[in-house]
């Protein structure tokens, strides 16, 4: 149990900041499963346009310390191979 203020403000830093980061999770998250269904459903279209919101996302993700760069990449490397792979 934290017994200086310090670290007892850390602790109620951390529970905030968990917060802040898991809604940002989810935000990529969501992008990129609508990305994910576009590329299922066969649009290459929508699924051009998805891939196209999907990049700037994860980027700021790497940038706020969500995401480590390599992963955003990785996802991201992933998914533009399966939108090129739609003819």
């Amino acid at each position: 149990m934290a017994n200086t203020p310090q670290a007892k403000k850390r602790i109620r830093r951390n529970a905030a900041r968990t917060i802040v980061n898991g809604n940002r999770v989810g935000r990529i998250r969501t992008f990129v499963k609508k990305c994910e269904s576009a590329l299922a459903s066969g649009d290459k279209d929508a699924a051009s346009v998805a891939l196209a919101q999907v990049q700037p996302e994860l980027m700021r993700g790497v940038a706020k310390g969500v995401y480590h760069k390599n992963t955003a990449s990785r996802k991201f490397a992933r998914l533009t191979k399966a939108v090129a792979a739609l003819a």
